[in-house]
């Protein structure tokens, strides 16, 4: 089908979107000890919520583990934690098998977690505001003793959580949820509990708030929105809902073009995109392609903020490699 008689379709692309600094540090962290020590270099769960990714460092010599037993005892390569963080029982582990490890935590993450660790010496009691079984609520709650961090994951359990000392608590959150989601629960929580402490500074990360706001100004003015990220990415799918509560109805979730789901899009003149966290470029850009392949395609670019974070590497793999 020559452009000429293809359907016109307005793109607007959100931005920010696709990978933040700490997908993008966990990432080359990866890649830079595959670089120094060779392969196999393993990696502690998926390094971010990303097929496209994973596979990517899989065909370069890294080795997915769910577990550190998995590695074998006499093989002294490195291990990576993943960008979600860890409990603490899991680099003690490492260290009494004697394993070389690099931890490739968000900073972000790692802030929540010291945030925790303060609450904690001063006897509050916790509670955090997460997804139960994202391994950042695993890594978080797994900072403190069992019993120490209660999981509150909606408004209604706001409502109804009965803590042990309602004088002495404290409110901490997971980086990736809904923005609008987390202060409705926080509301909630200052509401029945007067004295309970906040964060210094907001637990969600800048690039999940940067992203909602984008396709927030965005999803009023298309048919249909399309979210590229994983299935178990939290601030994938959170894109999806702030797309759908913010007037577009056909918002969907995909990994990359091959998963256009074209009845469920339906006929469209303006298409809205964006990329979870984790999500490279490549992917919108496949995305773009396969509506340029049906549509004559203009693409405008919808900017609401820019990011200039960056973070340090390991001091590891900042030294110079020995001789």
């Amino acid at each position: 089908m020559t452009d000429a008689a293809k359907p016109p379709l307005n793109v607007y692309l959100c931005a920010p979107r696709g990978f933040c600094a700490g997908v993008d540090r966990a990432i080359q962290i990866v890649e830079l000890a595959l670089e120094r020590y060779g392969a196999p270099v393993y990696v502690r769960h998926e390094i971010v919520h990303n097929k496209y990714v994973v596979e990517g460092l899989r065909r370069k010599g890294a080795v997915f583990v769910e577990e550190l037993d998995e590695i074998p005892p006499s093989d002294r390569q490195p291990v990576v934690f993943s960008a979600h963080g860890v409990p603490k029982a899991v680099p003690a582990d490492a260290a009494a098998r004697s394993m070389f490890y690099l931890d490739a935590t968000c900073p972000l993450v790692s802030k929540v977690h010291r945030e925790a660790e303060i609450h904690h010496r001063r006897g509050r009691h916790i509670i955090l505001v997460g997804h139960a079984g994202h391994p950042e609520v695993i890594g978080t709650m797994g900072q403190l003793p069992e019993g120490a961090v209660t999981l509150v994951e909606t408004e209604a359990d706001a409502e109804t959580v009965e803590p042990r000392d309602e004088a002495n608590l404290a409110w901490i959150t997971q980086t990736t949820l809904s923005v609008d989601d987390t202060r409705a629960i926080v509301a909630a929580l200052t509401r029945r509990f007067p004295a309970i402490v906040a964060p210094h500074k907001d637990d969600i990360c800048y690039a999940t708030t940067n992203r909602q706001d984008a396709v927030r100004v965005v999803a009023p003015k298309v048919d249909a929105m399309l979210v590229v990220g994983a299935p178990n990415s939290s601030n994938s799918q959170r894109l999806r809902e702030v797309a759908a509560r913010a007037g577009c109805e056909r918002a969907f979730l995909i990994q990359r073009a091959s998963d256009i789901d074209w009845d469920a899009v339906g006929p469209v003149a303006n298409l809205g995109l964006t990329a979870g966290a984790s999500a490279p470029e490549v992917l919108v850009e496949e995305v773009i392609d396969a509506f340029a392949a049906r549509y004559a395609v203009t693409v405008e670019e919808v900017r609401t903020a820019d990011e200039t974070v960056s973070f340090n590497l390991p001091r590891e793999l900042r030294q110079p490699a020995a001789e």
